[in-house]
């Protein structure tokens, strides 16, 4: 039965004390103001530490309302779901913490928004609730931070671009990082870490993340072998050296599943990958080997119990970050390649204006919470769907207007 529309707040940030957690307050405080456009709560398990940022939020703040829940408690998430219309999630990592929330929103109808990037996780969810999310009307939502929506909303602007153009989508579409400035979270390096670790003790697991559709509708599959770059390669598009892409396992595979939930409106047989750019001529090549090396060294060391506690030691630690000021001297500059079955080219970019795992990504999750909350028709059903899938051309506008995101066409041939 869907949750009624007749709640206390319009959403509710929960693990609003954690590193993004406070970066997404701040940018809602600031934008949305208290008790104006906007009725939403901060949550987490700590009264002492909520209280500790409202402080810091300065004037205004000490109405911003409180409520109290740990990720454990199922009946505490229960009763703060049913306060709010979209619930936005910092949990992480979510393979560790995210099931009982998740649960609590579908039980209540809540819509739902987070951070997760580990899509062994996501799978596991889906299979569970998906069935109970469609029955309740709750929208479910991952990956609403630099994983995925630049890459997912990149891939659903060109589309768009491509059908309005050339009267016709993109069969095959490439994702190129041409810069990037600004580190992983802890939050995300735990999580790869984590995925890391399930992996090597599972090898059903193994095979699952190894599927490029291991996370869309069981109908959904492609016949054309989808590309897959596992080491250093030369770029004829652009003229560069590539690598492999830490995002990308989990960027692609949201891709594939917005093309599912759109009844398959990229084509059957659509093929979608990801890459780095790491520069020309022999410095590009010997960049591109060791960005390969290093990934692969990461990945191999997570995996193995003595190697993972020194890994552990040296990476960023959830709730660690980097300074404001660091945060807004960040950006990104992504390029998209799509090519249509009759031959045509598009170049399209999306760039950020600020740290892609702090800055940026605490803006778009806010937007996205808001898009949930306030830009959705009542009757879009409920269920787990993707940022382009559900928010589309809302959300957009949203990050275009509020949270420093381009969108163009570089070129067309």
């Amino acid at each position: 039965m869907t949750k009624s529309t007749e709640t206390t707040y319009d959403l509710v940030i929960f693990g609003a004390t954690s590193f993004v957690g406070q970066i997404l307050t701040d940018y809602l405080f600031n934008t949305y103001g208290v008790n104006g456009e906007v009725t939403w709560a901060i949550a987490g398990r700590s009264e002492s530490k909520l209280s500790t940022l409202k402080s810091r939020l300065g004037e205004g703040a000490g109405e911003l309302p409180v409520i109290l829940a740990d990720a454990t408690d199922e009946q505490a998430l229960k009763t703060m779901c049913e306060q709010t219309r979209v619930v936005i999630s910092t949990v992480g990592p979510y393979a560790l913490y995210g099931e009982p929330l998740v649960k609590a929103c579908v039980e209540t109808g809540t819509d739902y928004c987070d951070l997760a990037g580990e899509v062994q996780w996501i799978r596991r969810m889906i299979e569970r609730y998906e069935d109970q999310a469609k029955a309740s009307g709750a929208r479910i939502v991952h990956c609403c931070g630099f994983d995925s929506i630049p890459s997912d909303m990149g891939v659903w602007f060109l589309q768009q671009q491509a059908e309005k153009i050339f009267g016709e989508v993109c069969q095959d579409v490439r994702m190129r990082v041409k810069v990037a400035k600004g580190g992983l979270s802890g939050g995300t390096v735990a999580s790869m870490i984590n995925v890391a670790k399930e992996a090597a003790a599972d090898p059903k697991l193994r095979k699952q993340l190894a599927n490029p559709f291991s996370i869309c509708p069981p109908e959904h599959r492609s016949k054309v072998r989808q590309p897959n770059l596992k080491g250093a390669e030369f770029d004829k598009t652009f003229n560069v050296w590539l690598a492999p892409f830490v995002m990308g396992a989990i960027n692609t595979r949201i891709v594939h599943r917005s093309n599912a939930m759109q009844n398959a409106r990229y084509g059957k047989e659509f093929t979608y990958d990801e890459a780095m750019m790491t520069g020309r001529g022999a410095k590009g090549r010997l960049t591109a080997y060791g960005i390969t090396a290093a990934l692969a060294g990461f990945l191999t060391a997570s995996a193995i119990k003595p190697s993972r506690w020194f890994v552990e030691k040296l990476v960023p630690q959830p709730g660690e970050g980097p300074s404001p000021e660091d945060q807004k001297a960040g950006f990104y500059d992504m390029r998209f390649v799509g090519r249509t079955g009759s031959g045509k080219t598009m170049i399209t970019k999306v760039t950020g204006d600020a740290d892609p795992g702090y800055g940026s990504t605490s803006k778009m999750l806010g937007e996205a919470g808001m898009c949930l909350a306030f830009d959705i028709p009542a009757e879009q059903p409920g269920g787990f769907w993707t940022p382009a899938s559900v928010l589309n051309s809302q959300l957009l506008e949203r990050l275009t207007s509020r949270a420093g995101l381009t969108f163009e066409v570089v070129e067309t041939r």
